[in-house]
């Protein structure tokens, strides 16, 4: 029993999470709720302390080696890759801007902040005060990386990846581990002050939304890539579906790698440039990872009835472009590069945080997905301008 909940997905393990966290709401005694909520405490100084440094392990080194040999082809790639994430989360903010007041109701949803109930208190806090702030790790981390580009400083850059690869180990061997207790505590805490109810119906109407908007992503994708290449972009985009079903199973862009490579060949990328342009965009194309992260934090501001404008989401957008280069290939990895902005920019707290990454892992298999059937349309693209 206990092997199978290892080898259980993380979006198992979360939904589990979720459901008996609003099931024992309703009979655990007080003092079993306030050992949960400390241990929330805990982990959410934690993930304040961690922040910082995990985009100083992970944006640094990202930029560092895209810059590292960088050719023509590797800068229209990117770019290419980087414009597509823009319009991605763009697109996602105006296409929930529209579609939320039809189909949610905010006057039944949380009319009572989350991050303002203080019905159930912790035992004690331990304070983890951050060895900065998430924009002085922003600068410091394009500082470094586009320092490294201009000098070719191979040690520093041997050094901020060894960085990275513990910061990858903190992620996939504490964060994401801890994540399913973290979520169970969040939704007891919820329905033990009566926010179940909404909060389930939230992430229900935003995951279906979120789902038709990945279609439509790649929908509008595929037709781009179709008239630059002059191909029909409904067979195109059904000649990469085996790459978006493993991604389905995998939950990693990485993982889907050879699946996303043999179909784009298959579409007729050359064989040569698909083995770069593949491997390259499972690190920096994160589209429907952008996508929903914009739609899922949507959400949660207006239903909190909080600031969420343009004028906002614009600076949050494009940095989040910049920040998904740096999400680590582990379920769940684009939400934790993401966690900075959403505090930094968006007035994110510990408790909003907690929600976000719930309703994230809810559809990360399906971002995935998008993320890798994207890559495809982008290789199609490079194709051709590599052809010309």
């Amino acid at each position: 029993m206990i092997n199978k909940l290892k080898n259980m997905p993380l979006l198992g393990k979360v939904a589990i999470a979720i459901a008996l966290g609003i099931l024992c709401s309703f009979f655990f005694p007080e003092f079993l709720n306030r050992i949960f909520v400390t241990i929330n405490g805990i982990f959410g100084n934690f993930l304040g302390f961690i922040i910082p440094l995990i985009i100083v392990g992970l944006v640094a080194p990202g930029i560092a080696e895209l810059g590292s040999g960088a050719g023509r082809l590797l800068a229209i790639t990117a770019a290419i890759a980087y414009g597509s994430t823009l319009f991605a989360g763009f697109f996602s903010y105006f296409a929930c801007d529209f579609s939320y007041p039809i189909f949610l109701d905010s006057s039944a949803g949380l009319t009572q902040n989350v991050a303002q109930a203080n019905k159930i208190l912790p035992f004690f806090t331990v304070d983890m005060p951050a060895v900065m702030s998430v924009t002085s790790a922003l600068v410091l981390a394009f500082v470094l990386g586009l320092g490294l580009c201009a000098v070719q400083g191979d040690k520093l850059k041997n050094g901020l990846i060894e960085f990275r690869d513990l910061i990858n180990k903190v992620i996939s061997g504490v964060i994401i581990p801890l994540l399913p207790l973290y979520v169970f505590g969040i939704f007891l805490q919820i329905g033990t002050e009566g926010q179940a109810g909404a909060i389930m119906k939230l992430f229900i109407k935003v995951i279906a939304i979120i789902f038709v908007l990945h279609v439509s992503l790649l929908l509008i994708q595929f037709i781009i890539a179709g008239s630059i290449v002059k191909r029909n972009p409904i067979r195109l985009l059904i000649t990469m579906l085996p790459a978006y079903m493993t991604a389905l199973g995998t939950q990693s862009s990485a993982a889907t790698i050879p699946v996303t490579m043999r179909q784009a060949i298959k579409n007729g990328v050359d064989e040569k440039l698909a083995g770069f342009v593949i491997p390259l965009c499972a690190t920096i194309h994160l589209a429907g990872s952008t996508l929903k992260i914009v739609a899922c934090a949507f959400a949660i501001l207006w239903m909190q009835g909080m600031p969420h404008g343009i004028d906002m989401f614009a600076g949050f957008i494009c940095m989040l472009g910049i920040t998904m280069v740096a999400a680590p290939g582990v379920p769940g990895g684009a939400i934790m590069a993401a966690l900075g902005l959403l505090a930094s920019m968006l007035g994110f707290n510990e408790e909003l945080q907690g929600l976000m990454i719930a309703l994230y892992i809810a559809m990360d298999t399906f971002g995935t997905a998008c993320n890798v059937t994207g890559d495809g349309a982008i290789a199609l693209v490079v194709d051709r301008i590599y052809k010309k």
